[in-house]
């Protein structure tokens, strides 16, 4: 069985409206955020064997403040600009090659692509969970999806089961 988790770069900083959004950083709540996320996510037994990560400063960022949370050994990382504002077909390709041999994979990457993603990955459930998985997937968010396939390139549509969906606000 494989696991999957998307996870949402936190919350960013638009102090500076003259950057990039490529290189914007996260904001003093995104920072308090991802590592509780990440906790969470630790606490059900969720360490990914592997990362791939956005190559965006925020999603680095993330990473950044996620990891220490799945203690050591560390998962592979993989970072990369394919993952910026990807659409959802672009973020399977690179989990079927990245993600190779692994069981447990995390993407931390941007919306609207990673909620597609989410949203279309996801054929069962907690009801509660793709409840909340519809109406929005907030900054440092993580959707938990398992499938039964045995290699990433066998992932379809409608094939994951959602066990968690993870929210910053919902651990408040």
């Amino acid at each position: 069985m494989l696991t999957l988790t998307l996870m949402r770069h936190a919350k960013s900083d638009w102090g500076d409206l003259e950057l990039d959004d490529y290189d914007r950083a996260l904001s003093p709540r995104g920072i308090k955020a991802a590592p509780v996320v990440a906790n969470a996510l630790a606490r059900l037994g969720l360490k990914p064997d592997v990362v791939l990560c956005s190559g965006a400063v925020r999603t680095r960022a993330t990473l950044a403040l996620v990891l220490p949370e799945f203690g050591t050994p560390p998962p592979k990382i993989h970072t990369g600009d394919q993952l910026y504002l990807a659409l959802p077909a672009t973020m399977l390709d690179v989990l079927a090659k990245y993600g190779k041999g692994a069981l447990n994979v995390m993407i931390i990457a941007h919306n609207p692509g990673l909620h597609s993603l989410a949203l279309s990955l996801t054929g069962s459930g907690d009801s509660k969970a793709i409840s909340e998985l519809a109406s929005k997937f907030p900054t440092a968010a993580a959707a938990v999806l398992r499938f039964k396939s045995k290699d990433w390139r066998d992932v379809r549509a409608g094939g994951g089961d959602l066990t968690h969906f993870i929210t910053p606000r919902g651990l408040e």
